[in-house]
């Protein structure tokens, strides 16, 4: 059985490297891709081996590119990065979920009928495929949230309680 893809934008690639769950997440049974323009301008630098790790990079097609603008101009307004819309462009061109934390990148999916998860659902994926302990999702969010994401801390309280019954 092949795995399902998900693409990812760079705040989840980034909150995963800094809860370090690198390799727990690529041990989950999805492909997660991102598009190369975004992997060379926001990843690259810093986070190079993800790619060693498995992340896939995708070329966008002409149109999906023509459609991730479309996107961009549409939403200047409410600053949706051109990085960003690509990745939600890239989900649609792969028929696939999107993976993302950013709140109005999530709601422009949701307009555009793309399926969205965030870092707290991968935390559940790893957690119910017992791949990680309520102590490992707990030390992975104290270093995601030292480094700087905006995770929200109600919903991870809620969802190590919830952990910590099972």
């Amino acid at each position: 059985m092949s795995k399902k893809l998900l693409i990812s934008d760079a705040n989840i690639i980034i909150d995963i490297v800094a809860g370090e769950l690198v390799d727990v997440m690529f041990s989950l049974n999805y492909e997660f891709g991102t598009p190369d323009i975004l992997y060379v301008e926001e990843l690259e630098d810093q986070h190079s081996g993800i790619l060693n790790a498995g992340l896939k990079l995708f070329e966008l097609k002409p149109e999906s590119i023509d459609v991730a603008n479309s996107y961009y101009q549409k939403n200047i307004a409410t600053r949706v990065s051109a990085n960003d819309c690509l990745a939600l462009s890239l989900a649609q061109q792969e028929e696939c979920a999107l993976l993302t934390g950013d709140s109005k990148l999530k709601q422009l999916a949701i307009i555009e009928g793309i399926t969205v998860h965030g870092t707290l659902w991968l935390v559940d994926m790893m957690f119910n495929n017992r791949l990680i302990s309520v102590i490992d999702a707990e030390n992975a969010y104290r270093k995601m949230l030292n480094d700087g994401s905006r995770l929200p801390e109600k919903e991870i309280k809620k969802q190590l309680i919830k952990f910590s019954h099972k």
